[in-house]
């Protein structure tokens, strides 16, 4: 995915690491200067703009983004720049950090926020579902443990959609906590079968294989596109 994070501070580096880390493609824009440090997130597009400006959005070219996280420190700013992105570039998902509760009332549709979060983690898991199909999503991580709670919307063509899960073979360290469908959570069981579009949520230690874990739920085909 292609996605823009306005506001380079703390917050906003952080996000933008952890989306690099999976794959994605970032830039990373602020109106202050003593925000670019670019040393510290290399690997994203740096734009020293005001995003709350059209032709700050413009350059950053946001009509072609995914998804825009408005994550700066100001609540206002984030209002307009979510609205900006949602009416004028038509941006598929915006995502819109809350610093004060108080204000968390107007961030809606009619302001043109998709989705209103306030921590780093929870908003980086909430822009990855917008294509989360077939995508293995880091959703959290136990800080002393630092073990991990992974989820997968499982697609079509799954090799595991209509197999029994006494049947499949998990990755070491690696445990099915919990399947949603049709959006109600239950405990599995060995004679459940999986579907397609069942959201697994799996917990899994910090040396636990993700890539043998991705290589389980998705077909060959789509770790290739």
């Amino acid at each position: 995915m292609k996605i823009v994070v306005c506001g380079a501070g703390s917050v906003g580096r952080s996000i933008a690491r952890e989306l690099i880390g999976n794959g994605h493609e970032v830039t990373l824009m602020d109106r202050q200067s003593s925000a670019m440090r670019v040393a510290q997130v290399p690997e994203a597009d740096w734009l020293l703009a005001d995003a709350c400006e059209l032709s700050s959005l413009n350059e950053a070219r946001v009509d072609e983004a995914d998804v825009v996280v408005a994550a700066t420190g100001d609540d206002k700013a984030n209002l307009v720049i979510s609205l900006l992105c949602k009416t004028e570039f038509g941006v598929p998902r915006t995502v819109a950090r809350v610093n004060n509760p108080k204000n968390e009332w107007m961030f809606d549709a009619a302001w043109g926020v998709d989705v209103a979060v306030s921590t780093p983690r929870t908003m980086t898991a909430l822009i990855e579902e917008a294509v989360s199909v077939g995508d293995l999503v880091r959703v959290f991580t136990f800080n002393q443990s630092g073990a991990d709670i992974l989820e997968i919307n499982l697609p079509a063509d799954s090799p595991v959609v209509g197999v029994r899960l006494g049947l499949i073979t998990w990755p070491a360290d690696t445990v099915l906590a919990a399947v949603v469908r049709d959006k109600r959570p239950f405990s599995p069981t060995g004679d459940d079968t999986l579907e397609v579009g069942d959201e697994l949520l799996l917990v899994c230690a910090s040396e636990a294989d993700q890539g043998a874990l991705r290589a389980l739920l998705v077909s060959t085909a789509d770790e290739e596109e």
